[in-house]
């Protein structure tokens, strides 16, 4: 296993002032992922998603780091469909995910059903926290 660390402040201090997070399921987390789709290809991809996204973050590249949260999010939705589309969750979480990707460099959530909001933008975003 190989393990990569950067304690770079220029990094941190960028993914700060890039990233908003938002909390979007104010409610227990889900306890079965429920259908899984244990494809090698998307996990694959899935892996190579969280490798771009650790080299953005350290090259502070704001298109790459969306695009990599937006590869993520397709990976886990082919691997698990029912990460964001759970007949527990009420939220169109789904909708609010392409809603952000379409406007922002990227989106994703933290885990199944919602959780937090990961929106990436070279400006300030205003992420409407709205619980149903």
């Amino acid at each position: 296993m190989h393990v990569e660390s950067n304690q770079e402040p220029q990094a941190a201090r960028w993914l700060e002032r890039s990233s908003t997070c938002c909390q979007w399921r104010n409610g227990p987390r889900l306890r079965s992922a429920g259908e899984q789709r244990l494809d090698p290809e998307w996990i694959r991809r899935l892996g190579v998603s969280g490798k771009d996204c650790y080299t953005a973050i350290i090259n502070c590249d704001l298109e790459g780091l969306g695009a990599s949260m937006n590869e993520c999010m397709r990976c886990w939705e082919a691997i698990l469909p029912q990460t964001v589309r759970h007949q527990t969750v009420t939220v169109d979480l789904k909708a609010i995910l392409e809603y952000y990707q379409s406007r922002y460099a990227g989106a994703m959530y933290s885990g199944c059903g919602g959780g937090y909001l990961y929106v990436v933008s070279p400006n300030p975003c205003r992420v409407r926290c709205t619980f149903r």
